[in-house]
């Protein structure tokens, strides 16, 4: 680090003889902040007040440090492994070394930093407080990368050190960037948390050793909730067969429990769907494989079922049994004239597991920004680097292929077959993007979380190996859940009114994926569940593990912080709209982005209206032409049925579809970007749109109760009228995740390029370095 004194044989700094302290507020709660050495980048703005402190001092005052620690507070069954005193805590300003001081501690289920002035938040900012992972907690399985700083050179950490680094980077899946300097660090407590966070966060584990069990063994006298008020569980005959009753399929489908007991598959769940007039002997015959399982059915008696592939053979002989097989099988879905179904292999038209890994491996690094410098660098060749990445085209490839399969039932009156190797991970993505389109169950918060339990837990979705829990293969990891959240949040965006819950409640369910107090996302499949937390045991006066469910949300959120999770505007049941006359254009959310779409396609004038600003089109048309497809490559079926609902009204409860198109698919700004300042608007954004409303809608209701109660006391409505309106704060655009914390001085449009400006083809060749970042 420039300015800092030279590092001695262990890697570490020698300590200076005067430490700085600089009183102020940097924000996100943050108050007396330290200030160690100098840096480059971008100068400091610089400290209104200086007090010297000598080094000894820290160390001396152990009485006056310990009053002022926060309290370590551990869960049931957690227990402390390593800890370091005298850790800066940085914050990401250039390379200033500025933040707070505090413990790093780390124990089996979390990492966490004890700072002095974490009591200083205020309530407001506390309001959306997690009651399980504090904010400078970072739980073992959130933890991606680790990096140490070696005389100003980043290195990844793994395995045994030889020389341990004078500060440590972690970057976490939810894309939190931590800072640790150690320089002040005795070099003994340094060896010891830098090993043992290596150590427990990147050793291979068992799955018996992960802190579930520990919680959940501590917990296992504590009252247990009732899963079934969050979410249909799906783990039950009944759950089944009122499932087919509520999409009206029980007349062709039918629930069974052949596998009671896991006796047929162990991938399979104990109890699923068939068509009815497939045989028990014919599930059996392949252990569960090349059977259609039923997913969904539309109200025109079509189905959407998943099949896993059959074992691949070489004997002649065994190929022709499994041929005869699967022909008598399709029958039971595929009879014309009266039944036709249409098979749709994702294992090989579609995207691979190492596509998806690869592509979000790319996207993540352009949010784990280490400090403001790095983000205005790269903020300069935003749209490449995206580009670069193919995230975005990933999701609109999901969407597109989860509105050809609704094109099939609902257009076509086909029955859709979706075929994959173990139909657990394009299989659950599809079927569920499906279901969220065209059934409007699945847009409430309950329906959701069951469709949710019904395609993915049950479904058999491998979290523990895509989420990689158990730190055994990188090979199996990848973020398929994550991806389906993605998408979600696009149809979130795109339609708000149609969905019971908001983006937070996304964002807040993404973060939970690596939370191990819950069982819902730390297993492989309904069998390893039932085999491990001990169901069959013989020790009947041990009680079962209380394995929690991630959908009570209770136990990390208070009330008031649930209520984010909850749409306000959500539009429960149509309403009788007036026919608009002739000649009126309502002019829809999904047409009001840049830049501007026809509301019928042209597939000869390409993307931009033929009024749209020819400027425009330089600076932006070569980048988005290559974010989509050409309109030239949809069927003219599909693209009939997709113009055609597009050029409707949409109906909330009804039917739902995307815009497919390259600026309609956007960045979910609020996982992303959460962490990073640079990228809020104070005071602005959607959130405070939202803010007003809310405000007004309270206002609406205050105002009803007064007249409701108008003729009962006109003293009381007197005195009601007396209190004043409540009025918004100045929230981020990030809210409820990233506060009033620092914010760059830099410009959003960077001006060292303004100068050298010339005609409009030298602007298209700029269009990265000029587009602003919310714009995505």
């Amino acid at each position: 680090m420039g300015g800092a004194p030279a590092a001695s044989a262990g890697g570490r700094c020698e300590r200076p003889p005067l430490l700085p302290r600089v009183a102020g507020t940097q924000g996100g709660g943050m108050l007396g902040k330290g200030v160690v050495g100098g840096g480059g980048g971008t100068k400091a703005p610089k400290p209104s007040f200086v007090s010297y402190v000598r080094p000894e001092e820290i160390h001396t005052n152990e009485k006056e440090a310990t009053e002022k620690e926060v309290t370590l507070h551990l869960l049931p069954g957690e227990q402390l492994l390593c800890e370091a005193s005298t850790v800066l805590k940085c914050v990401q300003e250039d390379s200033c070394q500025r933040g707070i001081y505090g413990r790093l501690v780390c124990t089996d289920f979390k990492i966490a930093f004890l700072g002095d002035d974490e009591s200083a938040l205020d309530n407001d900012e506390t309001q959306f407080k997690n009651k399980v992972i504090g904010e400078n907690d970072i739980t073992l399985h959130c933890v991606d990368q680790i990096y140490g700083v070696f005389d100003e050179k980043k290195k990844t950490l793994f395995g045994q050190l030889k020389k341990y680094p004078e500060k440590l980077v972690i970057h976490c899946k939810d894309l939190r960037v931590f800072h640790f300097c150690l320089r002040y660090t005795k070099e003994e407590e340094v060896k010891r948390i830098v090993s043992g966070i290596i150590h427990h966060t990147q050793a291979p584990k068992l799955l018996k050793r992960l802190f579930l069990f520990s919680y959940a063994t501590a917990a296992r006298n504590s009252p247990a909730t009732d899963p079934k008020k969050h979410a249909v569980m799906f783990d039950t005959l009944q759950d089944w067969c009122r499932e087919l009753e509520r999409t009206k399929g029980n007349m062709k489908y039918k629930a069974v429990s052949v596998n009671e007991g896991y006796k047929v598959c162990e991938r399979l769940p104990a109890y699923f769907v068939v068509p009815a007039a497939l045989l028990e002997e014919d599930i059996v015959f392949f252990q569960g494989r090349g059977i259609p399982i039923w997913c969904w059915s539309c109200h025109n008696g079509c189905a959407l079922l998943k099949m896993s592939a059959l074992p691949k053979e070489q004997d002649d002989g065994v190929l022709q049994i499994q041929k005869n097989f699967s022909d008598r099988i399709y029958k039971t879905v595929h009879r014309p004239p009266y039944e036709t179904a249409k098979t749709e292999d994702l294992s090989s038209n579609f995207l691979s597991l190492q596509e998806i890994q690869m592509a979000y491996s790319k996207f993540k690094q352009l949010f784990l920004i280490d400090n403001s410098t790095e983000f205005w660098d790269t903020d300069i060749k935003w749209f490449s680097l995206l580009e670069s990445s193919s995230w975005l085209d990933i999701i609109r490839r999901c969407l597109k292929k989860a509105v050809e399969i609704i094109e099939c039932l609902e257009a076509q009156n086909m029955n859709v077959l979706l075929l994959e190797d173990n139909a657990s991970d394009l299989c659950c993505l599809v079927s569920s993007l499906a279901q969220v389109m065209m059934d409007p169950h699945c847009r409430t918060i309950f329906g959701f979380q069951s469709l949710v339990q019904k395609e993915w837990i049950m479904g058999g979705h491998c979290f523990l190996d895509r989420c990689n829990h158990l730190r055994q293969s990188d090979k199996e990891e990848a973020p398929v859940f994550l991806l389906f959240l993605d998408c979600v949040w696009q149809l979130v965006h795109q339609h708000p009114p149609a969905f019971e819950f908001t983006e937070t409640y996304l964002t807040v369910l993404s973060d939970s994926l690596y939370i191990p107090i819950f069982s819902t996302f730390f297993f492989n499949s309904p069998h390893q569940k039932d085999t491990n937390v001990g169901r069959e045991s013989q020790d009947s006066q041990s009680k079962p593990l209380n394995l929690l469910t991630v959908w009570d949300w209770s136990v990390q959120f208070e009330p008031k912080a649930q209520t984010l999770f909850t749409n306000p505007l959500y539009v429960e049941k149509p309403k009788l709209e007036k026919v608009q006359r002739k000649g009126t254009h309502f002019k829809h959310q999904r047409q009001l982005s840049l830049p501007l779409t026809q509301s019928k396609s042209s597939p000869k004038r390409g993307f931009f209206r033929e009024e749209t600003d020819h400027l425009i089109k330089n600076l932006l048309g070569k980048r988005i032409s290559k974010l989509i497809n050409s309109s030239e490559e949809l069927q003219d079926g599909f693209r009939e049925f997709y113009d055609g609902w597009h050029s409707r009204p949409p109906s909330y409860q009804g039917l739902l579809l995307p815009r497919l198109e390259g600026p309609e698919i956007k960045v979910w700004a609020q996982r992303y970007l959460r962490w990073i300042p640079e990228a809020q608007i104070l005071g602005g954004g959607g959130v405070a749109t939202m803010s007003k409303l809310l405000e007004m809608m309270e206002e609406v209701q205050r105002l009803q109760e007064k007249v409701e109660v108008r003729h009962h006391s006109q003293e009381a409505l007197q005195a009601e009228a007396a209190s004043p309106p409540r009025t918004s704060g100045r929230l981020s655009s990030l809210f409820p995740f990233a506060l009033l914390q620092r914010h760059s001085s830099k410009p959003v449009l960077p001006t060292s390029g303004w100068k050298a400006l010339g005609d409009e083809d030298d602007l298209a060749k700029r269009e990265d370095e000029f587009v602003d970042l919310g714009d995505v």
